[in-house]
């Protein structure tokens, strides 16, 4: 078996929806709520297929030790086309709040604190996991200065902004959660950009929110980030533009479109060995505007298993690389891993899908959402905090 074929991936993806099939079954389809059903379905194949990437680079990393893109477009479609898909997603999502706040002021407080509460209470659950892990693996033994490592530790909880270190002297941390962090920091980035991009559109921001904004401007030219994440930003923020024209949107959901969508994504992978150039962004952003359209690609988007799937993407994103260090390192063996022959290897990773499912289930419910939740508490006490601030003589926002 080459291990490379598609065939697994899709048994992979059909065990993942399966998992989504029993849960809604037990516990209820998720609600129908927003107006970009597609976009909801979307997500959780995105992050799924991520998973796939990722577990690929595990086959050949053991056997060869080094972490590489992996010698199949299929593959290494599945990890950076489904990341550009996120990125234009965010684009597409907050760019729209700015088109509808035209001509009043955006809650900035709120928007912030929905972000914050969106991303942090579940990363930091991963990053206990992933020190927990680095702990084991140091053998509950300290090998670097204290100082050293609280720095390591805190650059970490910072979404990796400044870089993903090494803990402890731990070789390839990164590695324990399949390097998926590196995408965090232009999640944020664009987030704060946004006050910028509101100024040009004409929506009121506070000053305090256009120097952040500005800061970050500085950040990212000093930092030199790489272009072709930042064109997908700006398909989803095509997407938002394009979406406001009825008869377009009208036209877009049509099902002849749904065959081009499905044409242009396979033209993508068949053509093109990386999604990092201008042409496949391109017809990626073509792609998505359709979706973001409500073209929900014969139903595939629409349906309540692949929103169910949806709604667990950023716990199946963040957690599974940490489900595929555990699995080889701790389960299987490092060195039997090493041995396993590929059809034995996607047994594995098959079996596993509706492990990480199950566990992404469990971090919606219990981490994810509830901190959601409490974001219009968290939004009063800070804006009461602020303004008692203010009215003492802080600074006017």
């Amino acid at each position: 078996m080459n291990p490379t074929s598609p065939a697994p991936a899709l048994f992979a993806i059909l065990m993942a929806l399966f998992s989504c099939f029993v849960l809604i079954r037990k516990f209820g389809p998720p609600e129908e709520q927003g107006r970009y059903l597609a976009i909801d379905g979307l997500r959780g194949y995105l992050a799924f297929c991520v998973f796939l990437h990722h577990s690929i680079i595990w086959f050949f990393y053991l056997k060869t030790n080094q972490w590489a893109v992996p010698p199949s477009n299929l593959y290494t479609h599945f990890g950076q086309t489904g990341v550009a898909f996120f990125f234009m997603i965010t684009g597409f999502l907050f760019f729209s709040k700015i088109l509808e706040g035209r001509g009043k002021e955006i809650d900035w407080l709120r928007l912030y604190v929905s972000r914050f509460l969106r991303l942090m209470p579940l990363y930091a659950v991963a990053m206990g996991a992933l020190f927990l892990i680095v702990f084991s693996l140091s053998g509950a033994t300290l090998h670097e200065p204290i100082s050293v490592l609280a720095s390591e530790v805190l650059r970490w909880m910072a979404f990796t902004v400044r870089g993903n270190p090494d803990i402890n002297g731990i070789e390839r941390t990164s590695l324990i959660m399949a390097g998926v962090t590196w995408s965090l920091p232009y999640e944020w980035c664009f987030y704060m950009l946004l006050p910028v991009f509101a100024l040009v559109n004409r929506v009121r921001v506070g000053r305090v929110y256009i120097i952040f904004s500005v800061l970050v401007l500085i950040f990212i030219f000093k930092n030199h980030t790489y272009m072709y994440h930042w064109l997908s930003f700006v398909g989803g923020i095509a997407a938002a533009y394009l979406v406001r024209i009825d008869y377009l949107r009208y036209l877009l959901r049509k099902k002849v479109f749904s065959m081009a969508a499905i044409l242009l994504i396979s033209a993508t992978v068949a053509f093109f060995p990386s999604t990092y150039d201008w042409a496949p962004i391109a017809m990626l952003s073509a792609v998505f505007v359709m979706i973001a359209a409500g073209n929900g690609v014969f139903g595939l988007l629409t349906n309540a298993v692949s929103r169910a799937l949806g709604e667990l993407a950023y716990s199946i994103y963040l957690l599974h690389g940490i489900v595929l260090f555990l699995l080889f390192r701790y389960v299987i063996g490092f060195e039997k891993s090493k041995l396993l022959q590929p059809i034995d290897y996607w047994s594995a990773i098959i079996a596993v899908s509706p492990i990480l499912i199950f566990i992404s289930y469990l971090s919606y419910r219990k981490i994810e959402r509830p901190a959601l939740l409490s974001t219009d508490g968290l939004t009063s006490w800070l804006r009461n905090k602020i303004n008692s601030y203010s009215e003492a003589g802080g600074v006017k926002r």
